[in-house]
């Protein structure tokens, strides 16, 4: 998609569903291999009483959406915040949205509102900024 294309309010979304397994090989990608990640026991005596994924997981999830749909291929990523505002557990079906919040055209650059949900909960959100091609 090029910058052209995008107009405010565009949105795209994506759903994955979080098992220990995907946990396990976010932590083996990555090398975060914290405990209340991988380690049931040590998890069980957390504040979680369990295993929760990796907020960089829900976040990848994000970037996963912003480069393969909406801008798409060819976007390049310049900022991202995030908020982590609640675990995610293995069972959990995470959907991430990416809606366009702004367009500058002359600078070739989109901001976008990102937000990753588990039912009505939101479990990450933030703003991305990214760069997109203009049309050749």
């Amino acid at each position: 998609m090029y910058i052209d294309d995008i107009v405010v309010g565009q949105f795209a979304s994506l759903e994955r569903e979080v098992t220990q397994d995907v946990i396990d090989n976010f932590a083996t990608a990555s090398g975060d291999h914290n405990p209340v990640h991988v380690d049931p026991d040590f998890a069980a005596g957390t504040m979680f009483k369990g295993t929760i994924a990796h907020g960089m997981l829900s976040a990848a999830y994000i970037s996963a959406v912003l480069g393969t749909q909406l801008p798409g291929p060819g976007a390049v990523y310049t900022g991202q915040s995030l908020k982590f505002r609640a675990p995610v557990r293995p069972g959990d079906k995470v959907v991430t949205r990416c809606t366009v919040k702004e367009v500058i055209r002359d600078k070739k650059r989109v901001i976008m509102d990102t937000q990753c949900k588990v039912g009505e909960t939101v479990v990450l959100d933030g703003e991305a900024t990214l760069m997109v091609q203009a049309k050749p």
